[in-house]
Formats: structure tokens, C-alpha cells, sequence
């Protein structure tokens, strides 16, 4: 009898010690935070997500690479595309501002941070949800960040990454050296 009432006993103190009610009013941090979402929930409101979006650039790009980086080329050459995919045109510059390369894209750019899945999910647990996070493998089995980057294939099927500067549009220019370099004296 004396261990049920511990328990109990525990439990309510458990309980107590979490937290969970916040009888406090909010800061002005607080409050900041309620009144932005507050907004971003009535714009979202005015303009929702499409919904009628029913193929991705992004998404076949993503598998498109998952193949191609992981040796079955093959398998990304062949990757069937269900829209037509624009062309684009890219110029890729160093940090000084010298022009590293031209590039027709066929489709789109792609973040090198841009994945098929989360790389984590959020778990919730108790009364009082406690939150904690389980790292999710990419598709290949690897844990980790990818350099902070882009990527994108030419319409010949070849595969580019680049991690500097660059200018991307989807009209055709001809740019072999910069417009204007900048220096600072000192």
C-alpha cells in the first residue's frame, strides 16, 4: 500500500514539475512570435498552396541525382519526366568574379540541400510532450548535411554541382566576363 501511494505520490510530482500549464502571460518575444503567425495564418488563408501541382521538377531532380551520384547512371539517363521540362541558362562565377562556366539546364536548379524526405521527425511523448528528434537516413543510408550548394543536368545528360555564385535564368545571354568588378582599397 505504502509503494502505491509513492507512486502516486511521484506521478503528481512528476506532473507538477512539468509544467505543462503556462499560467504566465506572454513576453513581448512571445507575443511578437503569436502576432507573426497570426499573420502568416491569414495570408496562407488569402493565398493558399496549390494543390492542383501534380508533377515536381524538384522531386525528379532529387531522384534523378539519388541514382546518378550513386553509380547506376543509367537509371537517371532513362528517368522518365511526366511534364515538360523547361530549358534554362546558367553562368557559374568564381569569387572574384571570373565566369567559370556556361551551362544550358535541362528542367531546373536544385539545392544540394533539398531532400526526397525529412532528415529528421519530431516525436512527442507524455502529458507533457516531451519533444525530441530521430534522424532519418537519406535514401542512400547516409546521415549528415550536404555542402551548400546547387546542382542541375544539361540536356546532353550531364551532371553539374557547384557551390559558388551564379546566374540563372530562362532566357539565353551571352556573358563571358563580368560587368563590374568591385575592389575594396586598404
Amino acid at each position: 500500500m505504502k509503494k502505491i501511494v509513492a507512486l502516486i505520490l511521484a506521478g503528481l510530482l512528476l506532473l507538477s514539475l512539468c509544467g505543462c500549464d503556462d499560467e504566465n502571460p506572454a513576453s513581448g518575444t512571445e507575443k511578437n512570435i503569436q502576432d507573426t503567425q497570426g499573420v502568416t495564418d491569414e495570408l496562407t488563408m488569402g493565398q493558399p498552396t496549390p494543390t492542383d501541382i501534380d508533377y515536381s521538377l524538384e522531386r525528379y531532380n532529387l531522384i534523378r541525382r539519388a541514382y546518378w551520384v550513386n553509380g547506376q547512371r543509367q537509371k537517371a539517363d532513362t528517368l522518365p519526366c511526366e511534364v515538360e521540362k523547361p530549358l534554362g541558362y546558367i553562368v557559374l562565377f568564381t569569387e572574384g568574379g571570373g565566369v567559370v562556366g556556361r551551362f544550358i539546364v535541362d528542367g531546373k536548379v536544385s539545392s544540394l540541400n533539398s531532400f526526397l524526405s525529412p532528415d529528421y521527425i519530431e516525436e512527442r511523448w507524455g502529458l507533457c510532450e516531451f519533444v525530441y528528434n530521430t534522424e532519418l537516413a537519406d535514401v542512400d543510408g547516409s546521415y549528415g548535411e550536404n555542402d551548400n550548394g546547387i546542382f542541375f543536368f544539361t540536356p546532353d545528360g550531364k551532371y553539374v554541382e557547384w557551390t559558388g555564385t551564379y546566374l540563372y535564368s530562362d532566357i539565353p545571354f551571352e556573358l563571358d566576363a563580368p560587368t563590374v568588378l568591385t575592389q575594396e582599397a586598404g
